[in-house]
């Protein structure tokens, strides 16, 4: 298979498969609330949709809560990647094994929770993950079969074998602005707004990190259905940015998860990227960390 085919399952493709023993499909909806609190102020909030889920998922999907289920409740920096014991619970839980494909999806515009899941289980080693082009929304645009409540499977063995150079921390951005690691491409996934500095969350500053190039995750998906771009287009969306054909490359956003369309994208275009998974949640938050604004 190609490196799209292996990543990106189609509709056609997922009616004709619902029932294969050694496939899950995972329900990632979810939402980032954001909330206008004073000029260039925005308060933010994260949740699950359990209830959505119980009220009509795609037949044979198990549901998992990116803000509980796949986190570190124990973190500070909120919505964090969860340890690899409680990760390996979790997807055990809900009959994800070793040999098992996943196939994820939500109704985000951009399919980040379905991207957070896929980027989670290839930082714990299990490469046979995918997502559902265009999601839950072009599912239920082309009248396809809906089910409600819960769907369990008998628990599975999963073992996380973890890649630490897929997630890197705010200590390793930091040495490679000062210099003491090799160079690496940053790429901001949030919008424009946050990226120049008008527009902050919460109690964090205003800015980017020294250095960051804006592509908003928007950017690299077809606005009239939902689906990702192309890999000509994309390729193009990355050189608009500024983003060179080779090196490395880091994405981060304000928890980790938008960034993971980014990093998603250049898996289709056959590249590796690493998630800053503190994201602006932590550098904004700290003041010993450098940011720039224009």
């Amino acid at each position: 298979m190609t490196v799209r085919a292996d990543l990106l399952f189609e509709t056609d493709w997922l009616a004709e498969h619902l029932h294969d023993p050694d496939i899950r499909i995972v329900d990632m909806r979810g939402f980032v609330r954001s909330v206008a609190v004073a000029d260039g102020v925005d308060e933010t909030t994260y949740s699950g949709a359990r209830d959505l889920y119980l009220a009509g998922h795609i037949p044979g999907a198990v549901y998992l809560d990116w803000t509980a289920d796949i986190i570190d409740p124990a973190d500070p920096v909120p919505v964090q990647i969860a340890s690899a014991e409680r990760f390996a619970r979790a997807m055990a839980a809900v009959g994800i094994g070793d040999d098992t494909l996943v196939v994820a999806y939500d109704a985000h515009p951009a399919s980040q929770f379905a991207t957070r899941l896929w980027w989670a289980l290839r930082y714990y080693g299990h490469d046979r993950a995918g997502i559902l082009n265009g999601g839950l929304p072009k599912w239920e645009r082309e009248l396809r079969p809906l089910d409600a409540g819960i769907v369990t499977y008998p628990p599975a063995a999963f073992t996380p074998h973890p890649h630490p150079a897929r997630r890197v921390t705010a200590e390793q951005i930091l040495a490679r602005l000062a210099g003491g690691q090799p160079q690496a491409t940053l790429i901001d996934a949030r919008d424009t707004g946050q990226y120049h500095g008008t527009l902050r969350r919460g109690e964090g500053r205003a800015g980017r990190i020294p250095g960051a190039l804006s592509l908003p995750r928007e950017l690299l998906i077809d606005p009239t259905t939902g689906t990702f771009l192309p890999d000509e287009a994309l390729a193009a969306e990355l050189r608009q940015a500024g983003v060179p054909e080779h090196g490395e490359v880091i994405a981060y956003c304000n928890g980790g998860v938008a960034a993971t369309t980014v990093l998603f994208a250049l898996a289709l275009l056959g590249r590796e990227g690493a998630n800053y998974d503190g994201s602006w949640n932590e550098w904004g938050s700290r003041k010993d960390l450098p940011v720039e604004s224009s």
